[in-house]
């Protein structure tokens, strides 16, 4: 995971605020100043509050934890849906629909009907309806595409959340927090950081700033699933690989059988010697009896 630096986000403006009279007194902790009435946010508080946000969404991604992106501003669309589909994690980037998680069960059947209708127009299915029927299935599936189309392949609730400006995404939050699922949040000067268990504060209303936040999560999901150790069932064996890169399990298992081998070769070796010996006592005793005729 590449480390961020504190001139990197100067560069991308994480230490702008918003105007000084919208703030909110919660974020005074985070607050280094004020400049052309615009509250400076200390970036000396956001980068170690942004890397430790980064390693405990490594550890969830680790156990293969989903990590649902959340930003459906119109500045952070696209970056969202980006970065989250590059890691492979689910995402929302338009309205977000109530009851998203704690009525996740209604959700699905959505989900399945979108799945549906995806079907329908690769097979051909459509082309067999009349225009008018086809145009309405068309709008459906589109309409549940944009809503639900990031997270249709999210078989069960996120193992934590990952918004852009908590204040616009409440009712995501409200709904993470009810559940118990852990919140990571990037909170700007004029919003209100309870609920959100990880805060990052800066600037989430440049394009720069929430590329440099989304970008930064998505690397560190893509560096903890190389390393990913299956912990799942009690018959899983867990596969390390020592420095020469080998197999852990296997060299363990190779070891003892060159022991074996080494025994039964010395087994080999006694069990000659003594058939090399009764070889020699047999012609011994041949001799002796062949000079006894002699004589």
């Amino acid at each position: 995971m590449a480390a961020v630096t504190m001139r990197e986000m100067l560069e991308a403006g994480v230490h702008f605020g918003h105007q000084a009279r919208f703030w909110n007194p919660k974020m005074a902790p985070f607050i280094f100043g004020e400049r052309d009435k615009i509250h400076i946010i200390n970036l000396e508080k956001t980068l170690p509050r942004y890397t430790d946000a980064l390693n405990f969404i490594g550890k969830v991604s680790a156990k293969k934890g989903n990590i649902l992106f959340v930003g459906t501003k119109r500045a952070a669309r696209i970056i969202v849906k980006e970065e989250a589909e590059r890691c492979g994690m689910p995402y929302v980037n338009h309205r977000w629909l109530g009851g998203m998680l704690t009525n996740f069960q209604t959700v699905k059947q959505s989900i399945k009907r979108l799945k549906e209708l995806e079907s329908m127009a690769t097979d051909g299915s459509f082309a067999k309806l009349n225009k008018k029927e086809a145009l309405m299935l068309t709008r459906e599936m589109e309409k549940l595409d944009r809503s639900l189309g990031g997270i249709k392949d999210m078989m069960k609730l996120p193992d934590a959340l990952f918004v852009i400006d908590v204040g616009h995404e409440k009712i995501a939050i409200r709904e993470a927090v009810k559940l118990g699922i852990p919140v990571i949040g990037v909170v700007d000067t004029n919003n209100n950081p309870e609920g959100v268990d990880y805060v990052i504060p800066g600037n989430d209303d440049a394009m720069r700033a929430i590329r440099l936040y989304v970008a930064g999560v998505a690397d560190a999901v893509n560096d903890a699933t190389p390393s990913t150790l299956d912990l799942g069932g009690p018959g899983d064996e867990l596969v390390e690989l020592n420095e020469s890169g080998e197999l852990v399990a296997e060299a363990a298992k190779a070891a003892p059988k060159k022991k074996k081998t080494a025994k039964v070769t010395s087994k080999k070796k006694v069990a000659s010697k003594k058939a090399k010996a009764s070889d020699d006592e047999t012609a011994q005793a041949e001799a002796s009896s062949d000079e006894a005729e002699a004589k």
